[in-house]
């Protein structure tokens, strides 16, 4: 007989998905459904669920015990496009590179995942140095990029995502004209995001969101990748968080040179172009500057990655 782990509010007010969510258009509805759903994923799976765990803005996640004793994690996320592949992703990638699939309901967007122990996000690792961790981090994104990318994925596009992406970023700077955004390196970024995804030179099944707190230790491997958004195409989209994020280059007393460093050795352990993956990560900078003034009303921080969109761009010879 299992020990019980069930929680007596499987759904505590407290969750960030239950912030965030509560807010969407249909949230408040699906968070009223999602104890039910929960009961009728841990039944169907014989699961026993315990305390869920505080992370996730858009998703449920527990820790579960399945009937032959052992341990696994159940995902539940709020119906979303980035979520839609994330059960077909982990199902071609095999456990290479990334937690290991047990279970998908695609329908209920519910996952069945292998769990990391201990679970240290990379980025935490703070014992480690920072070039280790970013070879770390290379080295499951070259895992993942092993996997044959096969006909009939399934899953959306790089070059999808990113013109839509470019489509936004210049509608919002027409509409806002925010003070500071020199309009010469939006025009760079909104071509790069058109044009990077069909000038690569091979495509994989990308992660998607690979920032070091998707990085997780583990047992089976030193380091799993989870919470992909996934999608095929240039890999070289993958690398940037890792790079910006794993000891904040840009914090650095001299970023320009911890960033031209940081890519390189990056790059080198993908065997990959460090000027590819620069001009990448000032595409998405730019996205993510207007994506701050339009949507978080944070014109200062858009004006500060304006400036790294800068030097990301002198560093790829743009």
């Amino acid at each position: 007989m299992l020990a019980p782990m069930t929680p007596a509010d499987p759904v505590p007010p407290g969750l960030p998905v239950v912030r965030t969510v509560s807010g969407y258009p249909g949230g408040p509805e699906w968070l009223g459904r999602l104890p039910d759903l929960i009961g009728e994923l841990a039944e169907r799976w014989e699961l026993v669920p315990g305390e869920p765990f505080a992370g996730g803005s858009v998703s449920w996640v527990a820790p579960v015990r399945r009937a032959d004793g052992s341990d696994a994690v159940l995902k539940v996320s709020w119906p979303h496009r980035e979520a839609a592949g994330e059960g077909e992703a982990l199902r071609l990638w095999d456990g290479r590179g990334a937690v290991r699939l047990y279970e998908h309901d695609a329908g209920r967007y519910a996952l069945l995942l292998e769990r990391c122990a201990p679970g240290t996000e990379l980025g935490r690792a703070a014992e480690l140095p920072a070039e280790e961790r970013l070879l770390a981090g290379a080295e499951v994104l070259r895992e993942l990029w092993s996997t044959p990318v096969p006909p009939d994925a399934g899953l959306e596009t790089v070059a999808e995502v990113t013109a839509g992406w470019a489509d936004l970023a210049e509608g919002r700077m027409a509409r806002l004209r925010p003070a500071g955004f020199d309009p010469a390196l939006v025009a760079l970024g909104v071509r790069l995001l058109r044009e990077l995804p069909g000038t690569a030179a091979r495509e994989a099944v990308v992660h998607g969101d690979l920032n070091p707190g998707n990085v997780l230790s583990a047992g089976r491997r030193p380091w799993l990748a989870v919470d992909a958004k996934p999608m095929t195409g240039d890999p070289l989209y993958d690398p940037w968080p890792l790079v910006e994020q794993i000891g904040y280059a840009f914090g650095q007393p001299v970023p320009r040179d911890v960033v031209a460093a940081r890519c390189s050795l990056v790059a080198g352990a993908l065997g990959e172009d460090a000027g590819r993956l620069t001009a990448w990560a000032a595409a998405r900078r730019v996205e993510s500057a207007l994506w701050a003034v339009a949507e978080g009303g944070d014109l200062e921080a858009g004006k500060a990655m304006m400036a790294q969109v800068r030097t990301l761009a002198d560093l790829a010879g743009l």
